[in-house]
């Protein structure tokens, strides 16, 4: 999805009709933060991905995946990352997968 998390909340709030105050209420959020959060000068706290799954009633773990990679991509953005280093990281993750495999076995 091309939007940033935040963005994301925005929309599934609009589309289900509740107000900022009612989804901050929901979430255990202050309206201004959750403000904050839906125009990106916030981060949402990952703690509260199950209480946001659980309202909107969407897979937590599709949930978490559009948490990760939005998350992913503002470091990406903010490091200004070249493809070359992002080729990099994977190789890196590769390793990390194969590490932990072999200490399954």
């Amino acid at each position: 999805m091309k939007t940033t998390f935040g963005e994301y909340i925005r929309l599934l709030r609009t589309e289900n009709g509740l107000t900022l105050t009612q989804l901050a209420a929901k979430l255990d959020l202050d309206s201004a933060n959750l403000s904050k959060i839906e125009n990106g000068k916030r981060d949402f706290d990952e703690k509260r991905l199950p209480k946001l799954s659980e309202i909107f009633d969407l897979n937590l773990k599709e949930l978490r995946n559009e948490y990760v990679t939005d998350q992913i991509g503002k470091k990406i953005y903010e490091t200004n990352c070249t493809k070359q280093l992002l080729e990099v990281a994977e190789e890196k993750a590769e390793y990390r997968r194969t590490l932990n495999k072999e200490k399954a076995l």
